[in-house]
């Protein structure tokens, strides 16, 4: 099998930045590799979740239970498996890929008291790597804001692209919780947690992007 490097993290955290310049600094040293993005919006296994994020089933995240709407991203990440990536993976590329299962642990997560998270983590690890047969990371890299810094950051995207937020983002309250989840899921899967604030104010892209950029060779290396 190849490599299988994920992205995950707070909103508004720069998870498409960070991204981005990962491709470029692997492109510039010759190192091979494909991308993909989920949820994959442009695509017919993306349907489910278009219309939840839409609200066509309630206003509310938790309007869909957690386990109803992981079905839905999961459905999506194996049509791409199948579809797109798996062959290539199989044969031993590297696949980096922007939000994974690792998003249904976050988000839908959230919608679980504290004391069913960790079964439910349990189940989501078993129902995709499992039931489904997807692929397991080998490095999940999370972005970790303070959601007070999150809500900024996400106004001004918006203004800057003259869009408007989805169900999950329209609530700050989610969203905090969201953010303890994801430290939670972090823990508990041993993802790698990097700290994109410090003494209030966001670090640097190019600080940011060193860290990770030294997590993604000792992967690779390995």
């Amino acid at each position: 099998m190849g490599k299988l490097i994920v992205f995950e993290g707070t909103d508004g955290s720069g998870k498409s930045t960070q991204f981005a310049l990962l491709t470029k600094r692997l492109q510039a040293i010759g190192k091979e590799f494909r991308t993909m993005v989920f949820p994959q919006y442009s695509e017919p296994s993306s349907a489910l979740i278009r219309m939840y994020l839409g609200g066509e089933f309630g206003s509310r995240p938790s309007d869909v239970n957690a386990y109803a709407a992981s079905t839905f991203y999961a459905v999506d990440r194996y049509a791409a498996y199948q579809k797109v990536w798996g062959s290539y993976y199989k044969e031993g590329g590297i696949m980096l890929s922007d939000r994974y299962t690792t998003s249904n642990a976050v988000h839908q997560g959230s919608k679980v008291s504290e004391e069913e998270r960790g079964a439910f983590f349990r189940w989501l690890y078993d129902f995709e790597y499992g039931k489904m047969e997807l692929p397991q990371p080998d490095l999940v890299i999370y972005l970790d804001v303070p959601t007070e810094l999150t809500g900024q950051l996400m106004r001004k995207r918006e203004a800057a692209t003259n869009t408007n937020a989805d169900i999950h983002e329209r609530h700050m309250d989610y969203l905090r919780l969201c953010r303890s989840t994801g430290l939670e899921a972090a823990e508990f899967y041993g993802w790698n947690i990097i700290r994109c604030a410090k003494d209030g104010k966001m670090r640097s892209i190019e600080d940011i992007h060193n860290e990770i950029f030294a997590l993604v060779q000792s992967c690779l290396e390995e």
